[in-house]
């Protein structure tokens, strides 16, 4: 069986500067297990796998694999399998992914692909175990922690704000806890046209170089702290050599995360 192939480079704002994604259409005869294991061997963040909706309300369902679990959500890969989605149909516009949250709302306005971020799974502030385990993860005193909450719209995120960019920046942790914290910092000074804060996603194992899911978290988070206005930047990936510009707008129904989304790699794939 050949399968079509692709691999995306989302949040991009050069070639090779955001997040790769591997993209597997027409999927629908593969069992989970072989799902996982393509995702395994394939070793990218995330991998996803573009099947036939169960909803006419849906015009496509996706299923999210890292090299070790299965997600019911996540951003990057949500705007890397939409582009590829209206690639191979010719689709414009507006979109409504199916996936293990239910279903997505998305949009593409001027080569900028933007999904609605999914209501949390959890929220609310993180206990005093919680905290310091977070910190303890991250390499840093709890005393350096401004402030943090649970961020959870899928993956399983913690989000805690530090001072500010430069100490998100500096981080050198050792998350030998096995959890997933996000980490954000506003610039200071602020300029005007650039982006507002840093972020930075640490999983069990690796730094994520740019996190759909996450920001769409950080930004609910900043935005119900009256952290920064209804349309802005935030900045990925820095410290991992790349250059992720997210696109983030309060519409008042909804928060959307956008950004750049290049198709770098069409194939085949031997299944």
């Amino acid at each position: 069986m050949h399968l079509d192939y692709f691999e995306v480079d989302v949040f991009a704002t050069t070639a090779f500067s955001g997040n790769p994604l591997a993209v597997i259409a027409g999927a629908d005869e593969l069992s989970t297990e072989q799902m996982q294991r393509i995702a395994n061997w394939i070793n990218f963040s995330e991998t996803t796998f573009l099947l036939r909706p169960t909803t006419a309300d849906a015009d496509y369902r996706v299923r999210i694999f890292t090299p070790h679990e299965e997600f019911a959500f996540a951003g990057h890969p949500t705007l890397g399998t939409a582009r590829v989605f209206c690639e191979l149909t010719g689709h414009t516009g507006d979109l409504v992914q199916e996936c293990g949250v239910g279903l997505v709302d998305i949009k593409e306005e001027r080569e900028v692909f933007s999904f609605a971020t999914p209501a949390l799974y959890k929220s609310g502030p993180l206990s005093a175990a919680e905290l310091s385990e977070s910190a303890a993860a991250l390499g840093i005193d709890e005393a350096e922690i401004y402030d943090a909450a649970w961020a959870d719209n899928g993956p399983g995120w913690r989000l805690v704000q530090l001072r500010d960019a430069a100490a998100v920046r500096t981080l050198q942790p050792n998350n030998a806890r096995g959890i997933k914290v996000g980490v954000v910092g506003l610039e200071s000074p602020q300029r005007a046209g650039q982006p507002l804060y840093e972020i930075r996603a640490f999983t069990p194992g690796f730094e994520d170089p740019v996190t759909g899911s996450l920001n769409g978290a950080a930004a609910q988070f900043m935005r119900k702290r009256g952290l920064v206005p209804a349309s802005y930047t935030a900045r990925q990936g820095s410290q991992l050599g790349r250059n992720g510009l997210v696109h983030i707008t309060d519409d008042g129904a909804n928060v959307w995360v956008g950004g750049n989304v290049h198709v770098r790699v069409r194939g085949s794939l031997e299944v």
